[in-house]
Formats: structure tokens, sequence, C-alpha cells
């Protein structure tokens, strides 16, 4: 009788986990990166705790059209970089089809725009539209990131609109450490430069620049980032989902990651797995409600990890 107890109890025991376990299918999480540095960080962060907890995470790195159309198509599962108002045209289409949704908001009070540097600003250029007056200042550049980016998209439509009076300015695409390269040896020079700037930045954040106004509903301004999935993840992989919902960062915790990353070029992953160990409390409210791949203590599995 005893044995047929502990056999019952085993059974139980067991039956238990393989019910809260997820679905084998979902151990691998398909994530977009989309290169910039503080995607970069967040995506790091977030991979580091899924592998703690059992999870096979994969990261692409992806342009922001093509993010959302494998969005669409099933090949990526999430994205931390939807950055908004500014995504609005990109995220949209996939939105009203229903095949990306966005699981909530991971990060407040960001802000995204033209800036210039604060002497510039100083000497009268506060507005979009005080950038035409002073064109050959500039050397009609207008200085943006990569291909695709919904920032230097933005740019181009400001260019093209007679009534912003920027005719003859041209958008220069670049990568994020191209343009941050570039602005820092303009301001060497105190010579004048317009670029497109963000926060949370810590090199951005230490160099004395201004946010342009007068950009309307263009999408620059005060912004939100918001973690997407695709159609279907949520139910198909609620343990995961959980974790993503369950995400919040801010622009401290950003900024500490992303120094390392663009003074020195550290390694983004290495950079949030360190600053996870250095404060380890962070990870305890995203793991509210979450368990382990196989259906573990979620909490008990990071902390481990964390003190390897």
């Amino acid at each position: 009788m005893t044995r047929i107890a502990i056999g019952a109890t085993l059974a139980l025991v067991l039956a238990a986990t393989a019910a809260h376990a997820e679905n084998p299918t979902c151990k691998k999480v398909r994530f977009a990166d989309v290169g910039w540095t503080d995607i970069q960080v967040t995506t790091g962060t977030t991979t580091t705790i899924l592998e703690a907890l059992g999870y096979e995470p994969e990261v692409k790195t992806l342009s922001v059209p093509v993010t959302y159309a494998s969005m669409k198509n099933k090949d990526i599962d999430v994205f931390l970089g939807n950055w908004m108002p500014s995504m609005t045209a990109d995220i949209k289409p996939y939105i009203d089809d229903k095949s990306v949704e966005v699981l909530g908001v991971n990060l407040d009070n960001a802000g995204y725009g033209l800036v210039v540097p604060q002497y510039v600003a100083d000497a009268g250029v506060k507005s979009l539209k005080d950038l035409g007056a002073h064109k050959d200042q500039f050397g009609g550049k207008i200085y943006g990131i990569e291909a695709g980016n919904d920032g230097n998209r933005i740019i181009s439509t400001m260019i093209s609109k007679p009534e912003n009076n920027l005719q003859g300015f041209e958008l220069v695409e670049s990568s994020e450490a191209g343009m941050l390269t570039q602005a820092e040896k303009a301001m060497k020079k105190n010579e004048w430069i317009v670029f497109l700037g963000w926060t949370p930045h810590p090199v951005m954040g230490a160099m004395k620049i201004a946010y342009l106004d007068g950009m309307g509903d263009s999408g620059f301004g005060a912004a939100t980032v918001s973690t997407n999935i695709r159609k279907d993840y949520e139910k198909e992989c609620p343990n995961a989902a959980k974790l993503l919902k369950n995400l919040k960062f801010n622009l401290a915790m950003e900024g500490a990651m992303m120094e390392p990353v663009l003074k020195s070029g550290a390694d983004p992953k290495a950079t949030a797995l360190e600053w996870l160990k250095k404060n380890p409390d962070a990870a305890t409210p995203w793991l509210e409600g979450v368990t382990t791949f196989d259906g573990g203590d979620a909490k008990a599995a990071v902390k481990a990890a964390l003190e390897k």
C-alpha cells in the first residue's frame, strides 16, 4: 500500500509539472534585433533570462521592415524595439491585419527627434523651420542612421514638405556609430550639425544638445517603446509571453548597459549579463507568474544562473 501511495503521489507530481511546462515548440524564442544599441541590450537582457529558464533564444539582426514582414510570416516571435509614435506607419498594416500584436510598453519617458548642438540652439536654431535659413552652415545635410529606419523616413518626409523650408537638404544615411562619430567630430570643431537623437542614450545623454521643436504629428517627440509579438504567440507560448509582458526597463538601466557597448565596443549580451549580476533584484518583477520552461521555480533558476 505504501508503494502504491508513493507511486500515485509521484504520478501526480509529474502530471502537475507536465501541465505547467511550456509546449516543446516554444523552447526556441526567435527575436529580431534591428541593431540599435538600446534594443541590443534589452534583447541581451531578455535572452539571458530566458536561457536561465531553460529556453533557447535566437536573435537575428534585421531591418524594421523585414522584422515586421518576418513576424507576419511567423519567422520571428518577438521584437522589443517598437518605438512609438514614430513607428506608427511601420507597424500599422500588421496591427490592422492582426499578424503582429502589442504585448505592452517596456520603456516610458523616452525621446526621439532631430537635435542640434546647444551652441547652435543658442544661435537661434530652435525649431525645424529654423533649419532652412541656415542651410549653408549645416552643409545642406541632416544625419540619420541605417536605411529603412523609421526616423530616416520621417526626416525624408520633412524634407519633401515645402512648408518646412528644407529644399536642398539631403538625408545622410549611416549607422548609429557612424552618425555619432560625425556628430562628435563636428562638435569638437564647433561646427553646425543636425542629426537624429534619442533618449535613452549614454553618449547623446552626455552631449550638450537640444531637441528641435516644431515636429508636429511627425512621430518625433516624447516616446514609448513597446514589445511586439507575432500573432498567436501568447496563446501558444503563455509562459514565455508572460515574461515578455512583465518586462519593464527604465532610462537609467538602459543607459548603464549601453555605455560600455558604445564607448568600448563591449558585447551587448555580455554587458547585460554583467549588469544583471550586479542588479539581480531587477529581474524579480519580470518573473512574477513565470516558471522555467519545464514548469520549475523561475526565480531560483535565474538566481542560480546569475551566481555562476
